[in-house]
């Protein structure tokens, strides 16, 4: 049986994703940044801080092909992040929400992402080479609850949205 390695990252760590070759995770310890770590010798090395949002990171997404970052915030706004050179370079996604944006999925080709909000709807983004910048279709299908989590069909266009219910109980 293989052994398991305990590292402690942070205190609290409210999301996470791995590299495209697990060497490295990005995480946010609860706050406004992402640290990004790699495994150097059996131990975890803090490389980068990704500083941008200015509440609570609340979503991250590693792609597999393009090697990019996206983070979603408390603060309503998304970011991708590029690495050029040994900089992750943001650009910022203007989400239009009024609510929390609270998870986000890249799709299966890597040409867009689905974020989730407290808004109880799903943006769906995508990169706009002419004027160089994302935008954001809002889905107009209104939820019940705020959706916790975005995945996608393997056919790049259907989106699946999970969201919460809360019971409430009255006697």
């Amino acid at each position: 049986m293989a052994a398991i390695a305990v590292h402690q990252l942070a205190q609290c760590i409210t999301c996470h994703a791995w590299s495209p070759d697990y060497s490295m995770i990005a995480f946010c310890p609860n706050n406004n940044e992402v640290h990004i770590h790699r495994l150097v010798e059996e131990k975890w090395e803090r490389i980068h801080v990704l500083q941008k949002h200015d509440q609570i990171v609340s979503g991250i997404d590693w792609s597999i092909r393009s090697n990019r970052i996206v983070t979603v915030s408390h603060d309503r706004n998304s970011y991708v992040w590029n690495q050029e050179g040994a900089d992750w370079v943001p650009t910022l996604v203007i989400l239009r929400l009024n609510r929390a944006a609270l998870c986000v999925q890249w799709s299966p080709r890597e040409n867009k992402f689905a974020v989730g909000s407290g808004a109880k709807t799903v943006c769906i983004c995508y990169y706009e080479q002419e004027n160089n910048w994302w935008v954001s279709k809002l889905i107009r299908k209104r939820h019940d609850s705020s959706v916790t989590s975005v995945a996608w069909h393997p056919n790049n266009v259907r989106t699946f949205p999970r969201i919460t219910w809360h019971v409430f109980c009255t006697m």
